[in-house]
């Protein structure tokens, strides 16, 4: 694909798709404009947030969602919401394919299931709008509550090459949703990551995505699952509850503490992390740890620099290691052992 696209993809992130919300006169969903990474989020209310996505066509044969024409990647944005809200989506189809925008984790009818089976979709050329809902948790009978909307959620395609996507998935149309809580501590920066058949995000080693934080940036990471595989998702030196935030939530919160997930097609999670946190600067790699998925090219880099932007010693020569590393085809492994292993 084309080598800016992870470099340039947008950050739709907790202020610029909060700040799109419209209720009439657009009404701030959170309370006062300097609210600051790091602290917790307060809503006044809820709002509906309407938003335009581009589905273009990209290089190599990719697809991507854009925040405006010609602007399109893979990943697609992320968008945001808080529990409660309603995102309104025009989908603007600028390809020659029928395409769409499915979500998980939100409320929608069936016009806007984003499915061939529900006549959901985009022709080619044609602009369609979707409507997602969340909600809060509430109290259901026997003394049960009922979920919210919150966590970290994806959308994708659903109509191109098959009546589920296949194609479209394939091809990069993707990306993260998150559905945050009331209260929700917001990050300096946020990495979408995909991991799809033998890819990350469209790419194998050396050319995956390189991300990068300054020491004791607020990370958040949004993990997602596609295609065929069965992989994990493991990151060097740093660990996070196995929760819906990635943090324990009280001094009672039983959460275990991981450094390794599951991420199977179809799934996704999040979490944030410090960058750097009790082990410092440097090169750290992120990859799928099926042993013979990491060494096919599913495996990136966290560049976590000094404090003050600098890089730290040793990983830009770790960096070039990384970049001259010989990764071996897949098909020459097994995922079994041997006869008497």
């Amino acid at each position: 694909m084309d080598d800016t696209a992870d470099r340039t993809r947008p950050t739709f992130s907790r202020r610029s798709l909060i700040a799109a919300g419209t209720l009439g006169a657009a009404v701030p969903a959170i309370g006062g404009a300097a609210t600051l990474a790091g602290t917790p989020a307060r809503a006044v209310l809820s709002v509906t947030r309407r938003v335009t996505i581009y589905a273009e066509a990209l290089p190599g044969g990719l697809f991507g969602y854009g925040l405006q024409p010609g602007k399109a990647t893979v990943p697609g944005p992320v968008l945001e919401i808080y529990e409660g809200d309603t995102l309104e989506i025009t989908l603007v189809n600028t390809t020659n394919q029928r395409l769409s925008i499915h979500p998980h984790g939100v409320d929608y009818s069936t016009g806007s299931d984003g499915s061939p089976l529900n006549d959901s979709y985009n022709d080619p050329g044609e602009t369609r709008t979707y409507v997602w809902r969340s909600r809060e948790m509430f109290a259901a009978a026997g003394r049960r509550l009922m979920p919210g909307s919150a966590g970290y959620w994806h959308y994708h395609d659903h109509a191109m090459g098959t009546d589920h996507g296949t194609a479209g998935v394939a091809r990069g149309l993707y990306g993260a949703l998150i559905v945050r809580r009331r209260g929700d501590i917001l990050p300096d920066k946020q990495f979408t990551v995909v991991f799809h058949d033998m890819t990350i995000n469209n790419r194998t080693a050396p050319d995956t995505p390189l991300f990068e934080a300054d020491l004791g940036q607020r990370v958040e990471w949004i993990a997602i699952g596609h295609g065929n595989l069965f992989h994990t998702f493991h990151l060097h030196a740093h660990r996070w509850v196995d929760n819906r935030t990635g943090m324990l939530e009280s001094l009672s919160d039983s959460s275990p503490a991981i450094d390794n997930k599951d991420l199977n097609p179809g799934s996704s999670f999040g979490f944030q992390v410090l960058a750097g946190e009790g082990v410092g600067p440097g090169a750290w790699m992120y990859h799928c740890h099926v042993q013979n998925h990491s060494d096919g090219g599913m495996a990136g880099i966290f560049l976590v620099r000094n404090a003050d932007g600098s890089m730290p010693p040793g990983a830009e020569e770790a960096i070039h290691r990384f970049q001259g590393h010989a990764h071996h085809d897949p098909a020459s492994h097994t995922d079994h052992q041997g006869a008497g292993g």
